[in-house]
This record gives structure tokens, sequence and C-alpha cells, in this order.
């Protein structure tokens, strides 16, 4: 019954585009395929075996196995109809994947229609001779085991199997503008000058032609915000590749989160006066630089770069996120005022840059050239199938993600090991490769930086990149002196490259906490209270307002994510430094502190709040806030007001509670605005 119905459905859709696929306003359809899958392990081979009904995008492993220090890497097969209808007839059909976690093979009618290895980047492939008329058999076997060919092949985070991106069907003319150059939009856009009087662009477009005719045209039209053409032209096609050189004067520029201006380029193909396809891509607008003594230029003006490495991972659904968990995410990071972030340790599904984008968040992402992250294994192997990987998913990277404004940085690797005789020990020699990576990200797109994020002697990777940056992680009670000293130490060394923070942070449990007070007390192994991470941040943050020759500052990580090896805080599988809990239900104290010194909105956090019981009598207060003063009363009397400090703490110390119940609670002055925030401790 249920394989009738998901035929019906495809009937209806086919009928329901059926008069649109010849219409001059949109000459190409784009279905999106995610009902009417079903799958099941490989392993599970009986020819009648049923399916499991899946909605993609979907991922099988979405939890760990508990009790273990791993979790489920192996092959699984999808599978559903695809209906083609009367309308596609003499036209391409490709099938287009956002995303198959590890390696997909593509069977149409039991033919292989192709296959892609790496789950983070997009892969299209024609089908059109691999299609009959009704109802055809579309599998996908979807494989996230163990492979020396695939990165990464370590890391600190789960890799989780599926189809867990969106995966279309798109239907074209004979001639088209391709949907297979690297599975990206075909239309790339160049900014070759762009100052505040003038933008200076070349759209290049790659077409895929199988019926060359004369009379073929490629028109190429810019407009703004409004929808005001600002500049235009067409070009007789003579080859698959056509650039147009294109000046917009006066451009509004993409200025981050101060004015994240796009405008829209619409690339048509003519045939004769017909339009036969059709790409629209947005982009800004935007020149940058790095100082290694001043840190970030945007448009010529410095911005302070700061924000999260943020992993494409949420609570019961893994890696297989819809929009909701994007629009989330993103909410999240424009409340806590970031500027940036670290798309760690892949490339991200699409709606991520769209959203940063749109909303002027600047963007390190990277490919999963990752190293152990507390696994044995290194990140390293040179290898040919390790190495051609590596290559086709930064051409991937690179081209899918081109006319993304928001992206100045390309990530080479995060913490591939040199050898040091003492804490480190690589594989295979990771330089020269890095070398290679490097020289082939500034081939392909010179406009943009290059970048590492080391944790170990930067001295080897000198002129690797562009840039520099560091994982660096130091104790709650010495990380302002120990970060301070750090990285006064390796700006020394960088050779006059710029230098800056790709991790930083501690763990966090919102259910376990400790008095700081006591500058000796110990916790027991993996215990993570909530008040040593914000401890721990303030003592960064203290440490690089100072230092503005960071280039950027990336604190580890946005919100809890899984990693099977882990054993700490109250959950296991789970690295817990992020500021949010992992269903994103809960804002760690961190986090507060960060909005207090990020986001301009006036604030006011009591900070320990979740501490309740307590059996210290003495303690402090402490507040996170960007008012200038605050004043503290408990059990209603008033104890005092207090002046922030530089990093935006309000601090009462030497506060002693009473037996039973304490009602603590702060007041201050937003021009005619009060704000306030009570929280309850309990004395035992």
């Amino acid at each position: 019954m249920k394989h009738h119905l998901s035929t019906l459905c495809f009937v209806v859709i086919g009928l329901l585009f059926h008069t649109s696929i010849f219409a001059d306003n949109n000459p190409r359809t784009s279905i999106l395929l995610d009902k009417g899958w079903g799958y099941k392990p490989l392993t599970n081979n009986k020819k009648d075996a049923p399916l499991i009904p899946v909605t993609i995008p979907h991922t099988w492993n979405a939890n760990y196995l508990e009790g273990t220090t791993t979790y489920n890497r192996e092959m699984m097969v999808y599978k559903r109809n695809l209906h083609i209808t009367p309308a596609m007839k003499d036209k391409r059909l490709f099938l287009y994947f956002e995303g198959v976690n590890s390696a997909a093979d593509v069977f149409i009618n039991y033919r292989t229609a192709g296959q892609h290895l790496g789950g983070y980047t997009a892969f299209c492939l024609e089908i059109t001779n691999f299609v009959k008329e009704g109802d055809n058999i579309l599998e996908v076997w979807a494989n996230n085991a163990y492979r020396t060919d695939i990165l990464p092949i370590s890391g600190d985070f789960n890799i989780y199997g599926g189809i867990h991106r969106p995966c279309h069907l798109i239907i074209t003319e004979k001639n088209c503008i391709s949907p297979t150059f690297h599975a990206s939009p075909g239309v790339f856009i160049h900014q070759k000058n762009i100052t505040e009087k003038k933008a200076d662009i070349n759209v290049e477009s790659i077409l895929s032609l199988k019926d060359m005719k004369s009379g073929l045209k490629l028109k190429t039209t810019v407009t703004d915000a409004n929808g005001k053409e600002v500049a235009s032209s067409m070009t007789a096609v003579s080859e698959e590749s056509v650039n147009q050189p294109l000046s917009i004067p006066d451009p509004i520029l993409w200025n981050g989160k101060e004015n994240p201006y796009l405008y829209n380029v619409t690339v048509e193909l003519y045939e004769g006066e017909k339009v036969i396809d059709k790409v629209n891509q947005k982009t800004g607008f935007r020149y940058f630089h790095v100082d290694p003594e001043k840190g970030f230029f945007l448009n010529g003006k410095y911005l302070n770069l700061y924000g999260f490495c943020r992993h494409e991972d949420v609570k019961g659904k893994g890696s297989a996120l819809q929009t909701e968990d994007y629009n989330t995410d993103l909410e999240l990071i424009k409340e806590v005022g970031a500027t940036a972030m670290r798309l760690a340790h892949y490339p991200h599904a699409e709606p991520m840059y769209e959203l940063c984008d749109e909303n002027g968040i600047i963007l390190w992402t990277e490919i999963p050239m990752c190293g152990p992250g507390g696994y044995a294994y290194t990140g390293y192997l040179h290898n040919e199938g390790f190495e051609n990987n590596a290559r086709q998913v930064l051409k991937e990277l690179v081209y899918q993600k081109f006319n993304h404004p928001s992206i100045c940085f390309w990530g080479i690797f995060n913490e591939l090991l040199i050898t040091d005789n003492k804490k480190f020990q690589e594989y295979d020699n990771p330089v020269p490769f890095v070398k290679e990576i490097n020289a082939l990200y500034k081939q392909l797109d010179p406009s943009r930086l290059t970048a590492f994020a080391t944790c170990v002697d930067q001295t080897n990777y000198l002129g690797c990149s562009d840039l520099i940056a560091w994982n660096k992680y130091f104790g709650w009670k010495s990380s302002q002196e120990s970060a301070s000293k750090f990285f006064d130490n390796v700006k020394s060394n960088s050779n006059n490259q710029p230098v800056g923070v790709s991790e930083y942070g501690a763990g966090a449990s919102i259910h376990q906490h400790a008095c700081t007070l006591d500058k000796s007390i110990k916790v027991a192994s993996g215990v993570h209270p909530e008040e040593f991470q914000a401890n721990c941040h303030e003592g960064y943050w203290n440490a690089f307002v100072k230092r503005p020759y960071l280039w950027a500052k990336f604190i580890w990580q946005f919100a809890d994510a899984q990693s099977s090896i882990r054993k700490e805080g109250d959950t296991d599988g789970m690295n817990d430094k992020g500021l949010i809990t992992y269903d994103r239900k809960e804002k760690k104290d961190a986090f507060y502190f960060y909005k207090a010194n990020w986001n301009p909105e006036p604030m006011l956090y009591i900070t320990s709040r979740r501490f309740t019981e307590r059996t210290n009598q003495h303690t402090l207060v402490k507040v996170y806030s960007n008012l200038d003063e605050a004043t503290l009363y408990i059990n209603k009397k008033k104890i005092g007001k207090q002046k922030k400090d530089n990093v935006n703490r309000i601090i009462w110390e030497n506060i002693t509670l009473s037996p039973g119940e304490n009602i603590i609670h702060v007041e201050g002055k937003a021009g005619n605005k009060i704000l306030n925030d009570t929280c309850t401790w309990i004395l035992k």
C-alpha cells in the first residue's frame, strides 16, 4: 500500500510541475526527495527483509552505544521509488545529494549510477540514461565505516551515517548550466576589485552542452536588494566556460553584522529568445585583510572577530538537521553577540552559510583533515587514497561555497600532529601535503585567506598558510596568566604571520557545581562544575581583550556534542565544553558572560544560580552585566552597590549566607528601565 501511495504522490507532483517545466521564468525544476524512503542494514541481506520507513535527512546512529566508547559504523541501504513522468521526456535528469556519510554508492534499477567518497560535501549524478518512464528503483548504499581513503580518519566527534542532508531531483533542458561541476551552482562570482566606489567582478559560468547550437547566449544580471538592475551582460556561447566581467558603481558593501547587504546574481541560458536554464545566486561585495599587530579588517575598518566553533550535532538527530535546527542555532549566535564562527571540522550544510550571509557572521570553514583529538591515531596518512580525497573535498568545498560573502577563511587542517619526542607522535610527516593543500586553495580562490588550527609547535608550519591559529586549553585557576604568556610567546616566533585562537574553553555540566573561592579545591576526575567553566572563560577573555593582535577568538564549543570516547561531566559520550546544552534548552553561565561582553543590549544575570544547595556559608555573588553598576539584596535586605569591572562582571565578595533559604536579588538601571534578576540558594 505504501509503495502505491508513493507512486501516486510522484504522479501528482509530475502533473504539478508539468506546466512550469517549459515556462521561461522557471526553466529548471528541482524536486525535494525527502519522503518515501526506507532503509535496512546491508547485513540484513534477506531478499524480503522489510525496510524501515524514514524521511530524509536521516542518520541511523544519532546516539552512541551506551556502556562503550564507540558508536555504530556500518553500511545501510536506502531505497525508494522514483517515478519518471511523461513531462520529463527529452529532459536531462540529475540526482543532487547535499551529503551522504561517508561513502555513497548510488544505483538506479540495480545499475551503478555513481559513487562519492566524503560525507560533508554535495555530489551530483546525471541519471538521464539510467531511468525509464514510470517507476524506477533508486537505491543508495551509505557507509560510515572506518576507511583510510575518506576524510576524516580521526577526530573528537562522532561521524553520523546516512543520507543526512537533503536529496533533490533536478530537471533541465539538454543544454544547461552544469549541476555536475563539483556539485556547485555552476556560477562563480569572482570579486576582483572591491571599493566603496566600484565593485569589479567576473561571473564565470560552467555550461553542459549536449546539443550545441548557434544562437546560444548567456545573460548575467546583477540586481540590488530591491530588485533594481545594477549591471548586466549578454555573451554569445562558444564553449562550456563563459566569463563575463561586470562593474557595479557605488556598491553597498556587505559589512558584517552592521549591514549584511546582499545582491542577487541571475545567470540565464538563452536559445534564441527563449530562456532554457537559470541559476540564481546571492552574494555580497566586501574586502578584508588581517594585520599581524592589529587583527582583522573588513572594508578597511577593524572588526573584532569572536564566536564559537560549531558542530552539526543536535540531540536525537545527530547531523540530520532540519530547518528549525539551523534557525535555532543562528538565533542563539545572534543573542550572544558573536561576530564570527568556525564551522568545525568539515564543510557544513548550506543553510548555515546562507544564514551567516544574511546576518553578517564571518566564517572560517574547513575540510575534514583532523588530528586525533584524544584518539590513538593520526589525522594524516601519506597514501594515495587519503590525499586524493583531501584534494577532492577541498575542490568541492571551494566550488560549492564560493559565492558566500560570509566566508573569509579556508581551513586547511585541525590538530595534525608533528612528532616532538615528548607528547605528540605523527604517523607520516604532514607538512609537505599541508603546503600542497594551501597552494590548491590559493589556486582555486586567491581572494580568501587560509588558516590552520594547531596544537603543536607552530614553527613546523610557518609558511604553510596565510594565518596561524591555536587550539589551546588551560585550567580554570590559571587561564588568564597562562593564555597571556602563551600567546605573547607564539606571536614572538610567528615570523610575522598573524596569530589567532581557533579553540579554547573548558567542560561544564549544569548539574555539577563547586565553590570557586578556595583555589586549592579539587574535584573528582571527570567532574565538570559549571562554575569552573565560567571562571576559565573569564580568565581567557581577560587575556584576549588586552591582545588586539589576535585576529580571531573561537570558543570550543557552541553547544555540547557527542564524542563516544569521552566519559566526563554528567553524560558519557559527550564533549561538554559547549556553552549551551546538547538539546539547546539551557544556556550555561559562560554563555551569559559572553553575552554581557559581546551584545550591547542591556542585561543582568546572576551566575551559579543552579548551585541551589550549599554547605559553605561564605561565598561571593557574581553577576554578568553590561550595566555600569547594580545593587544586591539578600532576603530583601540591601547589601550594597558595586560597579562592573573591565570584563563586565559585578562582584560582591565576603557574603555570608543564612541557614535555610537565601533569596538573591540584583537590580540595575538601563536608562529609564530597571533590570533585575533573582535566584534562590539554600544553605544546609
